[in-house]
């Protein structure tokens, strides 16, 4: 087994999904893939099934029945890669507005450079985003600024949503009192690591928009992350926390 897994939520990616399957393993590095489809219509699952007699021991599924949220399917992941004791844990989008070979660089923040989390971020070198248009460029870079600004926390990229954990950052929150679904997830699980005195590390990415699939992004996301904020700052004054070791 190797001591790292990606893992991808999926839902209708049958474009995308053996292809950035295949990205994945032809890396130099080794790393196991685990997909998360919600009961994708259009067949995704049934792609990866097949290729898993290609790639028997790198590549697992976990099937859904349905559109459960994108905080409940990185959840599922994060405990099905902790009772197979990986070591760094990593999320990834299917479509590749992360580039694959940037898993690379993730890792070693990690593993090499000591970071806890590495987090592949837009914003720490300008504005690193290809192919969105300026009005979802500008909502996303001020929604990390507002999230700064709430927070306290010293992250360019907030929202971001390409990133590596190590094993005992995970360990250390408690997965099931992780209180968003949506865009918020991304927020809640940066900051709960952060309120923890873990390091954040960000590696600057490039993140070009998807060509192939369809956008699962929507306006209320963004208001979830819009109130959702406030409440993680207001609910962390009352709250003691303290790093695992």
């Amino acid at each position: 087994m190797n001591d790292s897994v990606v893992i991808i939520p999926t839902y209708n990616e049958k474009e995308n999904i053996e292809k950035i399957i295949r990205a994945v393993f032809s890396l130099e590095k080794s790393f196991d893939l685990l997909i998360i489809d919600d009961g994708s219509p259009d067949g995704t699952a049934l792609i990866v099934k097949h290729l898993q007699n290609e790639f028997p021991e790198r590549l697992f599924i976990l099937e859904r029945a349905g559109k459960l949220g994108l905080g409940t399917a990185y959840i599922a992941g994060f405990k099905w890669a902790l009772e197979r004791e990986y070591a760094y844990i990593f999320e990834m989008d299917a479509d590749f507005s992360h580039n694959p070979k940037d898993l690379l660089r993730l890792y070693n923040a990690c593993a090499i450079e000591g970071a806890d989390v590495a987090i592949g971020s837009r914003y720490i070198s300008g504005v690193n985003v290809v192919n969105w248009p300026i009005s979802r460029v500008l909502m996303s870079y001020f929604a990390s600024i507002y999230v700064r600004m709430i927070t306290g926390m010293r992250i360019k990229d907030t929202t971001a949503g390409f990133k590596c954990y190590s094993r005992k950052v995970l360990e250390s929150i408690e997965l099931d009192k992780i209180r968003f679904k949506g865009y918020a997830f991304q927020i809640e699980m940066k900051f709960t690591a952060y309120i923890q005195g873990f390091q954040l590390k960000e590696v600057p990415i490039i993140f070009i928009n998807r060509v192939e699939g369809i956008s699962k992004m929507n306006g209320g996301i963004f208001e979830e992350a819009l109130f959702g904020v406030i409440y993680l700052k207001w609910n962390s004054l009352f709250k003691k926390t303290a790093k695992k070791q």
